[in-house]
């Protein structure tokens, strides 16, 4: 719990501090723009120096059976939070295929280290309470760059929070070092999983932020109106 109230201290910190800087944005969603640049700005030195490094390496010495099998483990997890928001939103449909593809990769699958439930037609479900907040009409507010999380927004920043009180890595392991070690592979895999991703960023983006932050909100209106977003007034 310290490190979610650190968070949320932080989070806070840097909205005040936004508002103490603000100055005209091309963008009427992102009103704290110059303050979240200069957390890209952080995370970019954070992610050169320490993230990208260690992805690489991981992806270098730890076999491809072995980060399948990670990034399989870490999925099913997901899906179990697929599972939780799309019976909050009332999508029975999606929440059954969740269930069940949660159901055959942890009982059939070894913990869900083989992923069984595509092969099935299961699935990946990709709902998050940030997405469950947008269901029920909550907009999704100004854009946010959070420090080592990256793009996100208040409402999306907001659905972090539940993540973080039911993370249930942190209940997989009986001690902290254990947890932490958990923590720091998922951190791994997902950058790891970004990598081949990284061309056609540099390649794409004049500015690499408003690319960013452009291509984040699209994709958030997409998934909270399952691909059939209103249209703009």
């Amino acid at each position: 719990m310290t490190v979610l109230k650190h968070f949320v201290a932080l989070c806070a910190l840097l909205l005040l501090a936004g508002c103490a800087s603000l100055q005209s944005s091309a963008s009427p969603q992102d009103p704290y723009e110059p303050i979240n640049r200069k957390v890209d700005v952080f995370n970019q030195f954070v992610d050169t120096m320490f993230l990208k490094p260690a992805a690489r390496a991981y992806v270098a010495v730890a076999p491809a059976a072995v980060q399948v099998g990670v990034g399989n483990f870490f999925g099913n997890i997901g899906d179990g939070y697929s599972f939780v928001n799309s019976l909050l939103q009332g999508k029975h449909e999606k929440a059954s295929g969740d269930l069940s593809r949660v159901f055959v990769n942890t009982f059939f699958g070894f913990g869900g280290l083989v992923d069984l439930g595509t092969p099935l037609g299961y699935e990946r479900g990709e709902e998050d309470f940030g997405q469950t907040l947008g269901h029920y009409g909550m907009k999704s507010g100004p854009f946010l760059m959070l420090p080592l999380f990256g793009p996100s927004s208040v409402r999306d920043a907001a659905g972090l929070l539940p993540n973080f009180a039911f993370d249930p890595v942190s209940k997989l392991a009986s001690s902290a070092s254990a947890n932490n070690t958990l923590r720091a592979l998922r951190i791994l895999d997902t950058r790891a999983a970004l990598l081949p991703t990284e061309a056609l960023l540099q390649s794409a983006a004049l500015d690499r932020y408003t690319f960013l932050r452009s291509a984040y909100l699209q994709r958030r209106q997409n998934l909270v109106y399952d691909g059939k977003p209103p249209k703009d007034d």
